[in-house]
């Protein structure tokens, strides 16, 4: 394809219903040109449909988070009041950009909607996201910064303190999302993370109701739990952490019978699909029948970082439940992409792969 063809496929891919003219104004073309070089791509396959629409696989959405990550690991045991000798180190993260990264190199068509500022930071974001997820879709705010995480680890690698600088998650607003309605009722799932404000929250849970397309709500920390939906009915999979489950339920997770108790109470509310996860004790999971399911955490040994080891779990569990797989399985393959992350210096694990995470699950059997 000539620049012009690819200048107007990428358009289309974010205004399928534009018109000719729209498109000629657009791209400082005459109309003439553009009818011509739509033409042609309808005739070779590229376009297909009176809306323009692109031969490619329905989409998942995430939507929440994209922040640079900042990870800085003390040498010593932590004391408060002083200088720390530490080591550093900078990636891309965010809930929602990490899970949408997951899933763009298990091959799955994800776009990502946020909002971000014009900055150094956000290209950095822009660098490491874009061969992974559709990024059109985020709004880009001159007056704000992106998002920023800090978190303190110590020598093995467990997290002794986080700051999170989330201001500009408050103009992530219903008024920006129903300007992308259009992809959020065309997707296969929806993935929300609970940077979002309540607003936002009940808004996609409705979206997604009305148009039968699954939800998947992913907290981020036990003070945002305030911002779960008033109804929970409808929702398709809630994967929280055992104090975020606690936070919200106002119970005390002290053994198994309380773990089970705590993933019936969401069902009870209407989640069809509950996991809470209990750092090394494993993961406790309901589904709709109310029957639950206890999976041991897999046993690491050589830990270098967990950052990124809930977002990775959230990821393949909802891409092997996408794929058909059944719930042990679903489960198993999200522990799996978890315990390969923790081995990692990435937020994101590289060699991440469809066929690598095939045959890890294989070894994982023997």
């Amino acid at each position: 394809m000539n620049t012009k063809e690819v200048s107007i496929l990428k358009y289309l891919r974010e205004n399928p219903y534009a018109s000719q003219m729209e498109i000629a104004n657009e791209l400082k073309m005459s109309r003439p040109a553009v009818a011509n070089i739509i033409s042609q791509l309808i005739k070779n396959g590229n376009i297909t449909g009176r809306a323009y629409i692109l031969p490619e696989n329905k989409e998942i959405i995430c939507i929440g988070g994209a922040n640079v990550d900042r990870k800085y690991t003390v040498i010593n045991k932590l004391q408060m009041g002083t200088s720390n000798p530490t080591s550093s180190i900078q990636s891309v993260g965010g809930v929602a950009r990490n899970i949408a990264e997951n899933l763009g190199r298990l091959g799955q068509t994800v776009r990502l909607l946020s909002v971000v500022g014009t900055d150094m930071e956000y290209e950095a974001i822009e660098k490491a996201s874009n061969n992974w997820m559709n990024l059109f879709s985020i709004e880009k705010l001159p007056n704000y910064t992106t998002g920023t995480y800090s978190a303190v680890l110590d020598s093995s690698g467990e997290m002794l303190l986080a700051l999170a600088n989330m201001d500009i998650y408050e103009q992530l607003t219903v008024d920006y999302l129903k300007k992308h309605e259009t992809h959020l009722t065309n997707s296969q799932l929806i993935i929300i993370d609970m940077n979002c404000s309540k607003e936002v929250i009940e808004y996609i849970r409705t979206v997604s109701i009305g148009h039968n397309i699954p939800l998947a709500l992913i907290p981020v920390s036990s003070p945002k739990m305030d911002r779960m939906p008033d109804s929970l009915e409808g929702i398709g999979w809630l994967i929280a952490n055992k104090d975020e489950a606690e936070m919200y339920l106002g119970i005390n997770i002290v053994d198994k019978g309380s773990w089970e108790e705590a993933t019936r109470l969401f069902v009870q509310k209407g989640i069809s699909h509950v996991v809470i996860t209990w750092g090394s004790e494993g993961i406790m999971y309901a589904g709709s029948d109310m029957e639950t399911s206890y999976f041991p955490a897999i046993k690491v040994e050589d830990v270098i970082d967990v950052t990124g080891a809930g977002d990775a779990f959230v990821s393949a569990t909802l891409y092997a439940w996408l794929n058909g797989e059944d719930i042990v399985t679903t489960i198993k393959t999200g522990m799996i992409n978890a315990s390969k992350t923790i081995r990692s210096s990435d937020t994101v694990r590289t060699e991440l792969s469809r066929n690598n995470l095939t045959n890890e699950m294989e070894e994982n059997k023997k």
